[in-house]
């Protein structure tokens, strides 16, 4: 949330995925006045704006049989799909790798552009679609691989097949990759001692204004040569980063993405600097 990173839940039925994506869109550092503005003139093209919703960031979750025309938009007089009605807010998407492979496809130039064109024979429109990805997914197709009960039984062929539906380009634009874990049922009936939502966006919002004050966008939005000038890294943490490179073959996508989750850390950190301990944590998402 702080570094507004795309992410991938992946874990069994009913480990609350699902739940924190909802919780999400709350914790998120506060609208503007202008990223308001924008997302009402988007929502109100559908008619879908309330005043009541004023500065609150949109949550849009469309099911897994959405075409891609209503996730990215269209028709003979084009409207905003489901990516532009997340503008400036969350885009959930639930079971993954369910989704038409077309479908999350077209997901891969707006991620990096912020923006949608969409032509069609009558007219050309383009609407804005700056939206914070959020996915979940089951590890295989009975939902139940690695989980603590071992009754999975899919076949390794089945689970590869199964992960395999997303592919490479896609999840090299996926920050962060996040395992939710079944609880065994002694920790899930003991009472919880967690933060309020409004507790945790205080500490996103600190480090969000560190991004501001620094660069003038999040971290999330740095091109390479920013990243360059403002991801300063000790030289431990450098070769950590050289050896994890080698070590799972990643790309430079995949580099600058560590490189700016890493930021993000030392951002909550209130460290001026990526540390060494910065960069193994943003390796191990």
């Amino acid at each position: 949330a702080a570094g507004q990173h795309t992410a991938l839940m992946i874990g069994p039925p009913g480990t609350g995925k699902s739940m924190l994506a909802s919780r999400f869109a709350g914790i998120l550092p506060s609208m503007t006045d202008q990223e308001a503005l924008e997302s009402a003139a988007v929502q109100s093209l559908c008619g879908g704006f309330t005043i009541d919703r004023w500065k609150l960031r949109p949550f849009r979750a469309p099911h897994h049989t959405a075409s891609a025309v209503a996730l990215v938009g269209g028709g003979g007089n084009p409207r905003p799909g489901e990516i532009s009605l997340a503008h400036r807010g969350v885009l959930f998407l639930d079971e993954l790798p369910e989704f038409d492979r077309k479908v999350l496809e077209v997901l891969r130039e707006p991620l990096e552009s912020g923006h949608i064109s969409i032509s069609r024979a009558a007219r050309q429109a383009e609407f804005p679609a700056r939206f914070q990805l959020i996915a979940a997914m089951n590890p295989c197709p009975c939902g139940y691989f690695g989980h603590f009960n071992g009754k999975c039984r899919c076949t390794p062929d089945l689970i590869a097949r199964y992960q395999g539906r997303l592919s490479g380009p896609l999840l090299d634009r996926i920050d962060m990759q996040i395992p939710v874990n079944a609880l065994p049922h002694d920790d899930l009936v003991r009472l919880a001692d967690g933060e309020h939502s409004t507790e945790i966006q205080g500490r996103v919002e600190l480090a969000f204004q560190r991004q501001l004050e620094r660069q003038g966008k999040s971290n999330n939005l740095l091109s390479t040569k920013e990243i360059d000038q403002f991801c300063q890294t000790e030289r431990p943490a450098i070769e950590l980063l050289q050896r994890a490179m080698d070590k799972f073959n990643w790309s430079a996508r995949a580099y600058h993405r560590v490189l700016k989750v890493a930021r993000t850390i030392a951002d909550l950190s209130n460290d001026a600097d990526i540390k060494q301990q910065h960069v193994a944590e943003a390796i191990q998402y």
